[in-house]
């Protein structure tokens, strides 16, 4: 009898679904511990990508070949295909400006806008760029030379919205009057073309005026420190004061241009010739020195106060404090924090125990915003939430207490942050291959830093201030004490030989993230939400690399570390008993490396090493790995430092330890290993030669931390700042 095809189906299917039960109770068996008797491998063929290198003359692409889905239509399946550029020459990069989009490289553009400054000059890129024009792809009328002058204008359509100070800091208009003429004669074409020739024309006077400017700084006069009253400050609402500081430092952030946080230009401002380079960064910085100044000279000035009126000040400046944080002005919140957490306000020990208890809550969760723990995790995460998002998200009790009528309006970043990334970047990652040429890849990691940092410029366009005129009077009137002036009214507040409080403060001023280029190759647009989506690359290799520099103090901007003139100071003037903090690193030193595998690389750390120059005790970081020798190290620290590096014979390297000793690094031993735990600082000293007498003290106004706090015991700032 002929058994129904029904019946077979059904079998067959039978069989189908005992087959998933085994392995559904196989995977079940696993979990709980219990032998399989099957193995099962998996294989979800999402990403359907290829990737390869490719060499021409000259540039190094990265080929992505992305396989689409089977259309239902047809057995062939689609693939596109775009090649990124990985590293190449000069005039080969300036020239993929122009085919970068016909290759699928969209944000080559934006990226090479944002970092060329690092390896060539705006006049090497237009005389390139102006000699390709001269000799255009294509036929007058061809389908070639219609996208050639497309990609033309987007080029210079892109670099004029973005960086028009670009072409005004050009010497002489000669340049774009050669360009001018080169240019598509289209409608998009003529409209560069009148920016360009504008801008010559501004040029022009400039050039003709410029015997005639008077100097900007002449009857700018200093306060007068008779008339500051440093109580008159408890008299502004605390709401009040943090808006005046909210719209200083947002006027500065909107000014602010995000390529001179390069690590590359930046550890050059101070070359012979460079004196106003990063003049935005150094603005910043001027501000974040004046605030914590404001903040130390109104609590100290006063020595007659009692630690009673001394501790409604306090209150004042913590209340302030929170409300900047209401606002998400993060870099005046820093301020207060520090000069609060600095030396001569943090002995006070009576006028902490005056101060309210509940105020000193608010001001210790405030300070762990800045907690050096995890990398920064949690000031990062604040900008990950709430970076272009209208209001704070603060605690729920804070925001029932007080500034529920807050404003909407952008983002604040304490710019420490920022420039310790771009500074570990530009440390840790080469500037070129070992067949010279420009590794392009560090510039899209730094990108992405700067994406970071201009998205949040983009969340302040549309904040609205008011100015309040008596406040900004009381602001300026504020005298600038001097590092050693602050220690004597502190001393003359609270004698020397008294213990610090008892609390659990902890005084630290800290700030302070590299990546896989294919993840940028992939998502070639960022959004307002992935742009502070921290698993990204960059954040991935700066994860890795504190993993080695368990390190706050990464100095990308300069510390004076002359030590204050009073000798009883130091003696006295105590962080709270916690442990110095030491610098954890996977191999301890002085011992042989226990990681034996064949493909990890060298430990890294970073160090400060300073010269004693006559133009001030500058720290410059060093980045030591556990290959590198003195010789090595003394030479990348002379030309830190603008010194010679051939004169490396000349010198000895010494690690500054606690409690004043040294440890002298053997001439030709490994300093990874050589060299103590105990510290991160170094001094390069001149063999049988003494330490330069008279070197001059930086000033407050024109030092370059953040804020700016000298070196001698216990450091206070361990960190960039």
């Amino acid at each position: 009898m002929k058994r129904p095809e029904g019946d077979g189906v059904l079998r067959q299917t039978l069989r189908i679904s005992r087959k998933l039960a085994d392995l559904c109770l196989s995977g079940l068996a696993e979990l709980k511990g219990e032998p399989s008797p099957m193995k099962t491998t998996w294989y979800c063929p999402l990403d359907l990508s290829t990737v390869s290198k490719m060499e021409e003359d000259g540039i190094i692409y990265t080929v992505v070949v992305k396989q689409g889905h089977v259309s239902p239509a047809g057995p062939q399946s689609t693939a596109s295909r775009s090649q990124h550029v990985k590293a190449g020459t000069e005039e080969k990069l300036v020239l993929h400006l122009l085919h970068s989009f016909s290759m699928g490289d969209s944000s080559f553009i934006s990226i090479f806008l944002s970092t060329y400054r690092s390896f060539t000059s705006t006049q090497r890129v237009l005389d390139i760029l102006i000699d390709r024009l001269g000799n255009p792809l294509g036929e007058s009328n061809s389908n070639t030379r219609q996208m050639f002058n497309k990609a033309v204008c987007t080029v210079f359509s892109t670099w004029l919205s973005d960086y028009p100070e670009d072409f005004r800091s050009l010497n002489d208009p000669s340049c774009l009057l050669r360009l001018a003429p080169l240019l598509p004669t289209d409608t998009s074409g003529a409209e560069i073309k009148g920016r360009l020739l504008r801008i010559a024309e501004e040029l022009s006077e400039k050039t003709l005026l410029s015997g005639s400017l008077s100097d900007p700084t002449k009857g700018v006069t200093s306060p007068d420190p008779s008339e500051f009253d440093a109580t008159s400050i408890l008299g502004f609402p605390s709401s009040v004061i943090a808006e005046q500081l909210t719209r200083i430092e947002t006027d500065l952030f909107l000014k602010l241009v995000p390529y001179h946080c390069l690590g590359s230009l930046w550890s050059q401002r101070d070359k012979k010739g460079r004196e106003g380079a990063c003049w935005s960064v150094r603005a910043t910085i001027k501000q974040f020195n004046r605030l914590a100044n404001a903040v130390t000279a109104s609590c100290l000035w006063n020595t007659a106060l009692k630690s009673q009126q001394r501790a409604r000040l306090l209150e004042k400046w913590i209340s302030v404090a929170e409300a900047c944080r209401s606002r998400k002005n993060f870099s005046s919140l820093y301020a207060i924090l520090s000069a609060l957490q600095s030396n001569p306000i943090h002995r006070l020990r009576k006028t902490w125990q005056e101060t309210d208890r509940e105020a000193v809550r608010r001001y210790e969760e405030l300070s762990d915003i800045f907690s050096e723990k995890d990398n920064y995790s949690q000031s990062r995460e604040l900008l990950k939430e709430e970076g272009t998002s209208k209001l704070s998200n603060l605690d729920t009790k804070i925001n029932n207490r007080r500034f529920t009528g807050s404003c909407a309006q952008g983002t604040v970043p304490y710019l420490g942050i920022f420039l310790r990334d771009l500074t570990m970047l530009d440390t840790a990652v080469k500037d070129r291959l070992e067949n010279g040429f420009i590794n392009f890849d560090k510039r899209r990691r730094e990108f992405e830093v700067i994406a970071q940092i201009r998205l949040l410029q983009s969340s302040c366009r549309n904040s609205i201030f008011r100015t309040d005129e008596t406040f900004v009077q009381w602001y300026h009137s504020v005298p600038t004490l001097r590092e050693e002036e602050s220690y004597k009214l502190s001393n003359q507040i609270e004698a020397p030989g008294e213990p610090s409080p008892g609390r659990g403060l902890n005084p630290t001023v800290i700030i302070t993230q590299c990546p896989d280029a294919l993840s940028a190759m992939a998502n070639t647009t960022m959004d307002a939400d992935g742009i502070f989506d921290f698993p990204s690359p960059v954040n991935h290799l700066l994860s890795r690399l504190y993993k080695h520099v368990k390190s706050p103090s990464v100095s990308c901007l300069d510390v004076d570390s002359s030590p204050p003139p009073n000798d009883a100071t130091p003696s006295v003037l105590t962080t709270p008993t916690t442990a110095v903090k030491s610098h954890r690193r996977s191999v301890s030193c002085g011992n042989n490396p226990t990681n034996n595998k064949p493909e990890a690389g060298p430990d890294m750390r970073i160090v400060r090493i300073r010269m004693d120059l006559h133009d001030g005790n500058l720290y410059r970081s060093i980045l030591v790995t556990s290959n590198d020798k003195t010789p090595t190290v003394i030479s990348s620290a002379l030309e830190k430092h603008n010194q010679n590096a051939q004169e490396v014979s000349k010198y000895e390297l010494i690690q500054l330890l606690p409690e004043g000793k040294e440890l002298i690094i053997p001439p030709t031993g490994n300093v990874f290993y050589a060299m103590s735990s105990a510290s991160v600082d170094f001094l390069l000293r001149r063999r049988g030669g003494n330490t330069p007498t008279g070197s001059l003290t930086l000033g407050n106004e024109t030092s370059a931390t953040f804020p700016r706090i000298k070196a001698k015991g216990r450091r206070l700032v361990r960190t960039l700042f």
